[in-house]
């Protein structure tokens, strides 16, 4: 294994390019993807740089700085991170690299990676780096949007095989998607030949919460939609997101459910009430 010589203290800042909206959907999905985000000759680098070292963590390339440059702070990335995690995050310290040989003939179980906390906290972003096109043909990763706010154990959930929500992350080279760490999961069958790399890192947070992505006004609370699928058998989750975005603009301490058809349950769909929603809340949307 490489020595790895990465400044484990280093941090990034730039400006942030998520809105309200988006930072709930996220919130919502667990996850945002950017195909093609990366430029082809760091793509075509970083696959060569992968032969040359194949092992499953190859931490020499967190020391080139054509790699840190153009994908562990291109800024369409970081502006997605900075974001989400605030102001001077932490860069990737540990990189690894899920690389196989296709043909693969059996899927992996749906699983969260090892600590997974629950919790409304985002202190940490898991991110995935396809350097080569991924098609279904070469098992890209599945996940299934909103499990992130699924609180069960792996035993309860490795046995399920093709989950109808699951979305796959098959895409051209350069794509690299973000997601929060504790969302389910699954590698998928390759019947394809060649090589697969995927990179996977993460960032993490050093700022308190707060506020300060892409703002326009004060947000009306009891106008968001938190249902992440738009049905009433998931507004148990929409409490869930809620309380996440709450955390995420730094008012995770005013968050107190009050059961029943409170705030948020009641939140969206031209819908007035304010009950449950915190006074201070309240009051900046006018209610």
């Amino acid at each position: 294994m490489a020595t790895v010589n990465a400044d484990v203290t280093k941090t990034h800042d730039c400006k942030p390019t998520l809105t309200d909206q988006e930072v709930i959907d996220f919130c919502k999905n667990g996850y945002i993807m950017l195909k093609q985000i990366v430029p082809g000759q760091i793509n075509r680098q970083t696959t060569a740089y992968l032969d040359e070292h194949p092992e499953g963590e190859p931490q020499g390339i967190l020391n080139e700085e054509w790699f840190v440059d153009a994908v562990i702070e291109n800024p369409g990335v970081s502006g997605v991170v900075r974001s989400l995690l605030g102001a001077d995050f932490k860069l990737p310290v540990i990189m690894s690299n899920h690389r196989i040989s296709c043909p693969r003939q059996w899927p992996c179980g749906w699983h969260r990676d090892v600590g997974a906390i629950d919790s409304p906290r985002l202190e940490t972003l898991q991110v995935f780096y396809y350097p080569q096109d991924t098609p279904c043909e070469l098992g890209p990763t599945q996940l299934i949007p909103g499990t992130h706010m699924l609180h069960a154990k792996r035993r309860f959930m490795s046995h399920y095989g093709a989950v109808r929500s699951a979305v796959s992350s098959e895409a051209s080279a350069g794509s690299i998607f973000i997601t929060h760490y504790g969302i389910w999961h699954r590698a998928t069958t390759a019947t394809g030949t060649g090589i697969r790399n995927l990179l996977k890192y993460n960032y993490w947070r050093t700022a308190s919460p707060v506020r300060d992505w892409i703002t326009e006004t004060e947000p009306d609370f009891t106008q968001m939609d938190f249902s992440p699928f738009g049905g009433a058998l998931d507004k148990h989750f929409a409490v869930q997101v809620a309380r996440q975005f709450m955390w995420l603009c730094g008012y995770g301490e005013d968050f107190d459910f009050k059961g029943g058809q409170s705030w948020p349950m009641n939140a969206g769909a031209g819908c007035q009430s304010a009950e449950g929603l915190p006074p201070q809340l309240a009051r900046m949307a006018g209610k």
